[in-house]
């Protein structure tokens, strides 16, 4: 779960963590008001969890309350990379003398943390990595022992980092453990003329297995790239949009990675990921029945089931009241197999829908959801 801006700002001054004045507003007039409390010149930036918002225009200078509010109704309702700005954050400009870059991230490859610093702030890491790795240093931090005095000073003099980061350092992985994230990230960490070092801007993401502690966001702390996704969390799904023509359901993630892979060998795309879970009711297939058929780009369904704590004609008697629901406009393929097997192929060949075609094995139902798309 990304938090935006203004949000990831929030947690850094809970956490002690220098950041300028600001306030967020949905309204260009507002902004004219918030500029004026401020001090009249402003940034104005889109919230929007996209990266390269400067480049797209969304982050720009006013000089006073009326541009503040000319530069607002600009940037409100823009599309960065895909993300429509919703709200805009009017912040105090600051006088830089020096811009860093800082930020932790979850190695899951080495089971620790990684402190990733630089001097080279302000700019995109991964063009500085791959044009000048030299520049970046990193740190791996053992969890167990985190980030002590001693360890934030081994940090930032990797990174050549001035000492009065060292306490920024500390306070931005309190923010890390306390906050349940998976990465906090500034960019850039300054110091200004007066030798004070601000958060001008912030990145964090939470651990979604820690969704339930974190509450306080919201739904506006959740945000989901395809409309599709953000559909499918709405009902509780477990779904991913993939670039395909044949939407997938299973029940158990790793029967529905399987699924994934058959039939890529079998010359056609998989379209989604959707994990049913063990429980196969009318109105959990119903659901993904109905999310899968609104892609546009599905040409045909794949329903993969292995029958064992619910049994296969519960899942069948799921696929029928769902096809009572859900107008079916591209062919199912289902492949059944494990606990009342034969009974719910009955089931199935009972209801004898037009679009509905049965396989006994994973193989052959996979050949022929991919024939069925790549004829469509």
């Amino acid at each position: 779960m990304d938090l935006y801006e203004h949000q990831a700002r929030e947690l850094f001054e809970e956490h002690g963590i220098l950041v300028p004045r600001a306030e967020v507003t949905d309204s260009p007039k507002e902004a004219r008001g918030i500029a004026r409390r401020l001090g009249g010149r402003v940034v104005v930036k889109a919230q929007v969890k996209a990266g390269g918002r400067g480049k797209a225009g969304g982050v720009k200078l006013a000089a006073d309350p009326a541009a503040a509010e000319l530069t607002a109704r600009q940037i409100l309702g823009m599309d960065i990379k895909g993300h429509l700005v919703g709200k805009v954050m009017l912040a105090q400009p600051v006088d830089i003398e020096s811009e860093f870059y800082v930020s932790y991230v979850l190695d899951r490859a080495a089971g620790r943390f990684l402190a990733i610093a630089s001097t080279e702030g302000g700019m995109e890491i991964e063009e500085v990595a791959a044009s000048r790795p030299e520049a970046v240093a990193r740190t791996h931090i053992d969890p167990a022992e985190g980030v002590t005095s001693a360890k934030a000073a081994e940090i930032a003099e990797a990174a050549g980092l001035p000492p009065q980061t060292v306490d920024v350092l500390m306070r931005l992985w309190e923010v890390l453990v306390r906050e349940d994230a998976v990465l906090v990230e500034v960019n850039p960490l300054v110091r200004t003329e007066r030798g004070r070092i601000l958060a001008l801007d912030g990145k964090v993401t939470l651990d979604d297995n820690a969704r339930f502690r974190q509450e306080r966001w919201g739904a506006e702390g959740v945000e989901h790239g395809d409309a599709l996704e953000a559909a499918a969390a709405a009902k509780g799904l477990n779904y991913v949009k993939l670039d395909g023509e044949v939407g997938i359901i299973g029940n158990g993630a790793g029967l529905v990675m399987s699924t994934l892979d058959v039939v890529a060998g079998c010359g056609a795309r998989p379209a989604n990921f959707l994990d049913i879970g063990g429980g196969a009711s009318a109105r959990i297939m119903a659901d993904g029945l109905s999310l899968i058929l609104s892609d546009p780009a599905v040409k045909s369904v794949f329903v993969n089931v292995f029958g064992g704590i619910t049994a296969c004609d519960a899942v069948a008697d799921g696929i029928v009241q769902a096809l009572d629901e859900v107008q079916l406009t591209k062919p199912l393929v289902v492949r059944l197999d494990g606990n009342n097997a034969a009974r719910g192929r009955a089931i199935l060949d009972e209801r004898a829908h037009p679009l509905v075609q049965q396989a006994t094995t994973m193989d052959g139902a996979a050949r022929r959801a991919a024939q069925l798309a790549t004829a469509a």
